[in-house]
């Protein structure tokens, strides 16, 4: 449910913001400010959560995802939006934000086995993905038929923003039906007896900060290609109209959802840090090549290329941060990894407004991304070869 509410808003936000009144350089620095305020939430909830409770925390950041949805919904002013996405959950990206993913990986990790767990995160990966491409299907293909009947095309867009501000309620509503099974027992403390703590972590705390800042650095790249921004390149390339774009990217998230499938095999043959680096190389050169194509069906052809791998790497790399952490670690780890990820991806949306708004330059961050994702591979292969999970040990 989650995951097709991003789905269907990442496909029409930028067109939303930019029909309010907005331009393409307010609208990048309001993505960015909202994704850096998803950052700081998003950092108290899941260092908090292992204390306070996984449950109570993913309920609170359904109720911030829905809020921050209706102050998009109802308002033009930009301060108000700003409020808004800085201290509610919105995705510009359709892949995850806010506390839910860290503290999900968890919870898993606390409920299966060292042997299950990468297959469990790959078809967690797979859902997820599906559900994306399911919201970006409908949010291209509702907001354009609602355009033909509204007075205005930003209506249809509206109606996007106001579903996912409902299934942020709906969600707040469901996760008060999980499992206390996810929960630390009072045999396994959430805190440490250590004098020395880095927002929930001690024993992993030079791990963590690799892994982070490896992470950050992937994401920044990331952040220059967006599901939203993607979304809004072919339209200025190609005149390519929301339904259209629904259609692509909704075989773009299939396809990422179903690699995620065969990493959990190849990790299982060839280790994580290697099936990481390994699907991820061929995936960026794909991404260096979509602004060159010069037809429509062939950069969709490479896109879709890319994406058919390049989420390879999601699953095992969530896996392997599980894996060498400590049980009462994880909750933090995961929201440390993915607080470093937001940071990253939410500098990104800054620069590609500006790009966005010279003509001549709207290429320019598919290369700038594709280039640093193969800089964050050669680099995670060189710091963490050496290092193997459980699993892969025995």
């Amino acid at each position: 449910m989650r995951l097709f509410a991003y789905g269907s808003i990442s496909v029409v936000l930028v067109f939303y913001l930019v029909g309010i009144g907005l331009t393409e350089s307010q609208t990048g620095l309001l993505l960015t400010l909202t994704l850096i305020g998803d950052t700081a939430i998003s950092l108290y909830l899941t260092t908090q959560a292992d204390r306070v409770g996984r449950r109570h925390m993913l309920i609170i950041g359904a109720f911030l995802m829905a809020a921050a949805g209706l102050v998009f919904a109802f308002t033009k002013d930009f301060f108000w939006l700003l409020v808004a996405g800085t201290i509610g959950v919105i995705s510009p990206s359709g892949n995850e934000v806010g506390p839910f993913l860290s503290i999900e990986q968890a919870a898993l990790s606390h409920v299966v086995s060292d042997k299950a767990r990468t297959e469990v995160f790959a078809w967690y990966t797979l859902t997820g993905s599906v559900a994306t491409a399911l919201g970006a299907l409908f949010g291209g293909t509702i907001s354009q038929a609602l355009q033909k009947t509204a007075t205005t095309p930003v209506a249809g867009y509206r109606a996007v923003v106001v579903l996912y501000a409902i299934l942020g309620l709906m969600l707040a509503l469901l996760f008060t039906r999980v499992s206390r099974e996810i929960e630390l027992r009072p045999s396994e403390p959430s805190d440490s007896a250590g004098p020395r703590r880095w927002f929930g972590i001690h024993k992993s705390r030079h791990v963590v900060a690799k892994l982070s800042s490896l992470f950050a650095l992937d994401a920044f790249a990331g952040g220059f290609v967006v599901q939203s921004f993607a979304a809004y390149w072919f339209y200025l390339r190609f005149g390519v109209q929301p339904v259209t774009l629904g259609v692509i990217f909704f075989w773009a998230n299939i396809f990422s959802g179903i690699s995620a499938l065969l990493a959990s095999r190849l990790a299982a043959r060839f280790g994580l840090i290697r099936t990481m680096v390994l699907t991820h190389l061929p995936s960026n050169i794909l991404l260096l090549l979509v602004p060159l194509m010069p037809k429509l069906w062939l950069a969709v052809l490479a896109l879709l290329a890319r994406f058919s791998i390049s989420q390879m790497d999601v699953p095992t790399r969530q896996s392997y941060t599980m894996a060498v952490v400590s049980p009462e670690e994880r909750s933090a780890a995961a929201g440390i990894t993915g607080v470093a990820r937001t940071t990253g991806a939410a500098i990104s949306p800054l620069f590609v407004g500006f790009l966005f708004a010279h003509p001549k330059l709207i290429n320019l961050p598919f290369i700038i991304a594709g280039a640093l994702k193969i800089v964050y591979d050669l680099i995670l292969y060189k710091e963490f070869i050496s290092m193997k999970p459980p699993e892969e040990t025995r």
